[in-house]
């Protein structure tokens, strides 16, 4: 029988007061940028200002270039500013989707620049004196049912294999790191942890400030001209470069580009009250290692450093035309506050405090997708996260920066792969509509198989 203050807490969740639009992380910056007015130049046009944008404008920057970043809210108002805060490698990949279409020791390399990226935000963190409450734990992925133990094996040594390390802990292991009893054996992965997404975007977004380069908020970009210098046209003026970078993740198909390569997935999170010295104890997790589950829509549970539980994922959606409203998703916010109730039995009754919803950027093959487009080849673009975003769109800003300068980076290399097309609307919309609601009916079906045993 279920508890009735829980009953009231998942009603209450669906209430508009719960809902922010700008996630649990962040608040809108006091100190916005002003709108681009007039006509600008320069060597570089950064459009999106999330981990990449920030990333790629520091870099550039660095290697002597003059740079002008185009952000139509503020930096950090996407993906970037709402997502969960995970810090993970090449262990996080769905290596199921892409091993086999790439290639063994092309997949070798994509895998090393998931590890990399880890050390790239580390090193940044300490380089420009960001403090996020990292908490450099690594991260665990665990099963919540014996069924899924077979997969999860193979799935890390496909991994170890790849050339990213883990370690298999069993039940025992679990109980033994005070893992919360729910999650029954998992794989951890040593390298990262969990970081607040908020103050390190806001971090980032200081740091170019701080270097003088040009931030223009609230400046949505209406069109572009492609050439060998491009014109990139805004409400109230204009910027010309001989560079473009487009660091626009889930919002880029609108803009027109990539639209038969990613897709905007819609993830929503919920956070909780904080929590009691009793409730925190009767947790244990005295690593607070970040863990998400191995179902096909992965679950993700995790302690903030204020003391409250975030939980995100759980439910995917797809919007037809690759839109993405930033409008509350009910259904995502009770399966969540009903898995909260599932995997943490003893915080029953806990408030919730926010939910809030976002897009995430994804390919058919799972992969990132890097490049360049136009007659000229200048206009470059960084999409296709696939929720991994902290890492590798970091340092994605480096390898932009260093192609824009001459310089292939190794990893460049190995990102360069064929992305798989999309389907045209309607056909695309009932594809990922029975794609991701099979998914949710298979993982509903590992929950259920739990409460029955």
């Amino acid at each position: 029988m279920s508890d009735p203050r829980w009953s009231d807490s998942i009603d209450t969740v669906l209430g508009p007061a719960h809902f922010r639009q700008l996630g649990g992380w962040l608040e809108k910056p006091e100190d916005l940028q002003p709108q681009l007015e007039g006509n600008v130049s320069a060597d570089v046009i950064v459009v999106g200002a999330g981990f990449a944008g920030l990333s790629t404008a520091l870099e550039l920057t660095a290697l002597g270039a003059k740079v002008v970043v185009l952000e139509q809210e503020f930096a950090g108002f996407g993906a970037s500013g709402r997502n969960a805060g995970y810090l993970v490698g090449g262990q996080g990949m769905k290596f199921d989707l892409f091993v086999k279409r790439v290639g063994f020791e092309k997949a070798r390399g994509i895998v090393k620049f998931y590890d990399d990226g880890v050390s790239y935000v580390e090193r940044r963190l300490k380089e420009l004196g960001i403090d996020c409450d990292y908490n450099a734990s690594g991260i665990i992925r665990a099963g919540v049912h014996p069924s899924q133990e077979k997969r999860l094996r193979e799935s890390m040594q496909m991994g170890l294999d790849l050339g990213s390390p883990a370690q298999f802990l069993d039940n025992a292991a679990m109980r033994a790191r005070g893992i919360p009893p729910a999650f029954l054996f998992g794989c951890h992965f040593p390298n990262g942890g969990t970081l607040n997404p908020g103050k390190y975007v806001l971090g980032l977004r200081r740091a170019v400030i701080e270097a003088g380069i040009s931030l223009y908020e609230h400046t949505p970009l209406l069109s572009y001209n492609e050439g060998s210098v491009i014109k990139c046209n805004t409400p109230r003026g204009s910027a010309s470069a001989r560079h473009v970078v487009f660091a626009t993740n889930a919002y880029t198909p609108q803009l027109g580009l990539l639209r038969n390569k990613v897709v905007p997935i819609k993830v929503s999170a919920i956070e909780t009250e904080p929590l009691s010295a009793a409730q925190l104890e009767s947790l244990g997790w005295p690593n607070r290692e970040g863990i998400t589950t191995s179902h096909l829509a992965m679950e993700s549970h995790r302690l903030t450093a204020h003391n409250t539980l975030v939980l995100s994922t759980k439910r995917l959606s797809y919007v037809y035309g690759s839109k993405t409203p930033n409008v509350p998703d009910s259904a995502a916010y009770k399966a969540l506050a009903e898995g909260l109730n599932a995997r943490f039995p003893t915080l029953r009754g806990l408030g919730i405090a926010h939910c809030w919803s976002g897009y995430i950027s994804f390919a058919f093959d799972a992969l990132p997708v890097v490049g360049a487009s136009g007659p000229e080849q200048n206009i470059l673009y960084t999409a296709g996260c696939s929720g991994h975003g902290v890492g590798t769109q970091s340092f994605i800003g480096r390898l932009l920066a260093e192609r824009i300068s001459g310089i292939e980076h190794p990893s460049m290399a190995a990102l360069r792969h064929t992305t798989p097309s999309l389907f045209p609307e309607p056909l695309q919309w009932c594809a990922m509509t029975l794609a991701l609601g099979a998914a949710n009916q298979l993982d509903g079906f590992t929950n259920w198989r739990v409460r029955k045993d």
